[in-house]
């Protein structure tokens, strides 16, 4: 079984997607330390967790727990190295989408992950690590992803009065932390942006992978950039003027490529 288990589960727009294209991308540079599982590798696993966000029945989450069960259960030969899961959908939906109001899933959901592992690896040391972020920037960025990659039409105001209280990350995990008989870590990303890894260094950290071989690794470039901001009003507008889908998705896909072409 694994020397650890680090679940990094959450949250969005926190840096989460550069976390993992760091470990994407050094995963034979880091194979010595730990192995890693991304979310292509837990499609299955992170569409029962944002179900079960939007819908909190006990059927869903007994999905959830199978599917955690079966991931982790393919993984028992390694017992000098860390089993890393890297996913922000292991706290449920993204806040705004659909009828899910804040992250209050994660709780339940991480106390799932726990049951699970320590029953399938009992000798394994067990911690969560959930990236965080201030609230106003990260409820800001959370609107713009909204606007970018689903329907939204609200406009900036009333998105922020919505889900002011989403935004309280540091408190999610502390409800989070109370949740669970294991240690939960944190770490904003303001604080670990100039890490020798960027977002990745705190995760690489409870990974056992040393410091001196962080200064080795590839960082790719920033993952999800925010668009420039007359970017994302068009794409506001689009979502308010099209609301058949295709045209809609169309009309996002034409702005977004213009965009790119605009800043060769």
């Amino acid at each position: 079984m694994p020397r650890r288990i680090v679940i990094h589960a959450g949250f969005h727009k926190t840096g989460t997607s550069s976390v993992q294209q760091v470990l994407r991308t050094n995963r034979p540079l880091l194979k010595p330390w730990m192995r890693s599982l991304l979310k292509g590798a837990m499609t299955d696993l992170t569409h029962a967790a944002r179900g079960y966000s939007t819908w909190r029945d006990p059927l869903t989450l007994v999905k959830f727990s199978r599917r955690f069960e079966a991931l982790i259960s393919e993984h028992a030969n390694m017992p000098r190295r860390t089993l890393c899961l890297s996913a922000e959908e292991l706290a449920g939906h993204l806040p705004g989408r659909d009828t899910v109001a804040d992250y209050s899933a994660a709780p339940a959901l991480a106390l799932e992950m726990a049951r699970i592992a320590s029953q399938v690896h009992p000798r394994a040391e067990l911690v969560f690590f959930y990236s965080t972020r201030a609230p106003d920037p990260w409820l800001r960025s959370a609107y713009w992803e909204h606007v970018k990659s689903s329907s939204l039409t609200l406009d900036w105001d009333d998105f922020s009065a919505a889900y002011a209280d989403a935004a309280d990350l540091d408190r999610m995990v502390d409800d989070i932390a109370s949740a669970l008989p294991h240690e939960v870590r944190r770490n904003r990303l303001e604080d670990s942006a100039t890490l020798d890894a960027g977002p990745a260094t705190p995760v690489l950290d409870l990974c056992g992978v040393p410091r001196d071989v962080l200064g080795t690794l590839a960082l790719p470039a920033p993952a999800n950039e925010q668009q420039d901001k007359a970017v994302l009003l068009d794409l506001l507008a689009a979502n308010r003027n099209y609301p058949d889908r295709d045209a809609r998705h169309n009309a996002k896909r034409a702005i977004l490529k213009a965009a790119q072409e605009d800043n060769r």
